[in-house]
């Protein structure tokens, strides 16, 4: 007798599969259902008589050929009514509820699947299932009911399985492959590198033990490789999938390498790519509507057989690879990489899909989180995104402007002077442009014009301006923002003459992080710069029971020679200093022959430094980053860094930039690195709330928000100039604060055998 494999699956997920149709449509997915369709939820419950249940867990098993499926699922209410039992499914809706008339087949499903569950549990010869829709602006609700014996839920049941099963064969049989590979996979290289054993070790044990760990490994420490390696083999102990979180696309690239690495090594494992929806997107304008958009319509009717090709005959899924099938299926290469990525072993994508609450991926299911661990790379980028992500704004301008836009639309029109009402009663109040209590009648506000805009999303044959959409989204952020709301933000207002700017700013996105990483089965957050190692542990979310990881530079001190040049580069004394500045750099090349990166504070002052630098006679091609390159005009900077060039090449760059980090000139591709400045970010309304924030915790608010992430651009910047045991290079930095005792005690431990250049 063959032994029956195992599948464990959400009756979600499995009727959505089978039963699933249609187009993508942006209109119609209401965004803000999360919140909205729980409160419903939660109404309609509310109304239940006494005896009756809600939100039950039902599971069960049943076998399909050689599969064994393990089913389960909550259900929204079971209701009990002269000894008749009926599972009921709510669904809430945007659309008007004129336009259903029998309910759709794939929430159908999901009711009877409970009901079939619900009948095997509790042996019940009949069940009945009721569906319920509830309208979301209106909150009036249509139901439809069905009774069915037992024998004709197995039947639908079976159905659905036998349906699923084709799928979950593809599936079973590469989870086999992988966990027999993942046994035998050795590293793939020779012998590891000075501290690489030590960080791949701490990587294992981390997961092992179901932890996190915080590691600053420097440059050369070869920490893809070490971390992935260790992550495929601490797979299922627990574990069973990964994400790879970057925040550059370059980055990506070296994880892509890594896996075909192991790959080359045995390694049968399946890893997918997400590229963002606006670069994969194959059409000129990203609507995704089906009259616009052929790859959105009819999405669902397609996408089954694309995931199953796919997965039956590739395993390195990069962008190529997706884009290369989304044409052959016709599908959205985009959404069909969100599919692959609830499907696939490990996952390499930018932070926001984790981190971000706009875009996280919200099928995700909690027990899919304990058997998922996070590998953040470039950790240290997190902090500013994460900032970012639970940050929020409005302007009182963009609602006035779709009011101009739909004069004849009365409930929006209603919905927008409400919502100006408010920001006119904020402008006029007297008080502190910065509040710690979050304005609850905006948000109530701003959730009323919400429901509106949803019921005109819903509203067939109307076209939607690319504004209206765009507000629709901003206030949904903002919405999802006002209910992360803590001490940690800052309810922030910008008022100019004709404008008035609302924003909800996270000053400290610690709590945050930790929150969305506490769930997952283990995370490893590690950058080379993690530097000092106090403030990003704390800003990260670091806890007493984590591990700690610091290794020191595999490189010998003599690969860098550094110097510090004493010149004032604050911006009162830029126009005095800069001659000096742009002779330090020349006298630096004329020394050192070779290609030399330059960074400098901002876009301007590069730009100065560049046209002085053009008047001199130096035998260098001097080039500079130009603000929003894509990736072309990118490869193109880059690619002049050759060793044999006959003349230099001198690259201008912005400190913090595209540059900076991520990318890597091996050997004679680079000779030195100058950086000009410390980095410090523009003082702003936002960084002197950092500061005060900080101050008031009993730190130095000023180190906060200004010297530690200006320092952390400096050593990124100079981090691109020793890659390998071969390298040798010229570091120099100019500014006199680099002299001060403060700056001189954060130096990175390799740079501080520097010479002072008088």
């Amino acid at each position: 007798m063959s032994v029956k494999k195992t599948i464990k699956r959400s009756i979600r997920e499995l009727v959505e599969f089978v039963y699933k149709e249609g187009s993508i449509d942006l209109r119609f997915q209401a965004r803000s259902s999360m919140t909205i369709g729980t409160r419903l939820h939660q109404k309609l419950q509310k109304e239940y008589k006494d005896g009756d249940e809600k939100e039950v867990f039902l599971k069960g098993e049943e076998e399909c050929g050689e599969v064994l499926y393990q089913l389960e699922g909550r259900c929204d209410g079971i209701h009990y009514d002269d000894g008749e039992v009926t599972v009921e499914e709510i669904k809430s809706t945007a659309r008007s509820l004129d336009f259903i008339e029998e309910g759709s087949r794939v929430h159908w499903a999901q009711g009877e699947c409970y009901a079939y569950l619900l009948a095997k549990e509790r042996q019940l010869s009949h069940v009945g299932v009721l569906l319920t829709y509830i309208e979301v602006e209106s909150e009036t609700t249509k139901s439809f009911k069905q009774t069915y014996s037992i024998e004709e839920l197995e039947q639908i049941v079976n159905e659905i399985l036998e349906a699923y099963t084709p799928f979950a064969t593809v599936l079973l049989a590469n989870e086999e492959r992988k966990m027999n590979s993942i046994h035998d996979l050795t590293f793939p290289y020779p012998s590891y590198r000075k501290g690489q054993k030590k960080l791949a070790g701490a990587v294992y044990k981390t997961i092992s033990q179901s932890k996190s760990l915080y590691a600053n490994a420097p440059t050369g420490t070869g920490k893809t490789i070490s971390t992935l390696f260790p992550t495929i083999k601490a797979m299922g102990n627990g574990s069973s999938k990964w994400f790879y979180l970057t925040a550059k696309t370059i980055t990506r690239t070296v994880a892509e390498e890594a896996m075909l690495l192991l790959e080359r090594e045995g390694l049968a494992h399946r890893t997918v790519t997400i590229t963002a929806k606006d670069k994969i997107c194959f059409k000129e304008e990203t609507i995704c509507q089906k009259e616009y958009c052929e790859f959105a319509n009819g999405y669902y009717d397609r996408i089954n057989g694309a995931l199953i090709d796919l997965l039956t005959h590739e395993t390195i899924i990069t962008r190529p690879v997706i884009e290369t099938y989304a044409r052959k299926h016709k599908v959205c290469p985009f959404e069909y990489s969100i599919d692959l990525s609830y499907l696939v072993d490990g996952v390499i994508c930018d932070y926001n899909y984790i981190f971000d609450p706009r875009v996280s991926l919200k099928r995700m299911s909690e027990e899919g989180k304990k058997k998922t661990t996070l590998l953040i790379d470039e950790a240290h980028n997190l902090v500013g995104r994460g900032r970012e992500m639970y940050s929020a704004s409005l302007k009182k301008s963009a609602f006035l402007q779709i009011k101009k836009q739909y004069p004849d639309h009365d409930a929006l029109k209603q919905s927008i002077a409400n919502v100006n009402k408010q920001f006119l009663r904020i402008k006029k109040e007297d008080g502190a442009d910065s509040r710690d209590e979050l304005d609850v009648p905006l948000v109530e506000s701003v959730v009323s014009f919400i429901e509106i805009a949803e019921k005109c999303l819903g509203e067939s044959g109307s076209e939607w301006s690319e504004e209206f959409m765009q507000l629709y989204f901003d206030s949904i952020s903002f919405v999802r923002i006002s209910n992360l709301f803590s001490e940690e933000h800052r309810f922030v207002i910008g008022r100019s003459s004709n404008e008035l700017e609302v924003k909800l700013y996270c000053i400290d996105p610690s709590k945050l992080i930790r929150q969305v990483s506490q769930p997952y089965h283990s995370s490893v957050f590690f950058s080379a710069t993690l530097h000092p190692f106090s403030y990003y542990f704390q800003q990260l979310g670091g806890s007493e029971e984590d591990y700690r990881f610091l290794i020191p530079s595999p490189f010998e001190n003599n690969q860098w020679q550094v110097g510090i040049h004493p010149i004032s580069t604050r911006f009162k004394d830029r126009e005095r200093t800069l001659p000096l500045i742009t002779r330090s750099i020349e006298k630096t090349f004329n020394g050192y022959k070779g290609n030399y990166l330059v960074f400098f504070s901002s876009y301007a002052y590069m730009q100065e430094a560049y046209d002085m630098m053009n008047k001199g006679s130096l035998d260098a091609t001097i080039i500079i980053q130009e603000p929003n390159m894509n990736e072309l005009d990118r490869e193109g900077y880059l690619a002049q860094f050759q060793s044999d060039r006959e003349q230099p090449v001198i690259g201008l760059a912005v400190l913090g930039g595209i540059f900076s980090e991520g990318i890597d000139l091996k050997e004679d591709r680079l000779k030195g690195v100058i950086v000009v400045g410390v980095g410090l970010p523009q003082p702003s309304v936002e960084q002197e709330i950092i500061k005060d924030y900080f101050n008031e915790s009993g730190m130095n608010g000023y180190d906060y928000a200004y010297v530690y992430p200006g320092l952390n651009k400096v050593f990124q910047s100079g981090g691109r100039l020793i890659r390998t045991e071969a390298d040798r290079g010229v570091l120099k930095l100019i500014d006199d604060r680099y002299l001060t005792p403060k700056y001189r005690s954060l130096l990175l431990d390799e740079w501080k055998d520097y010479r002072v250049i008088t």
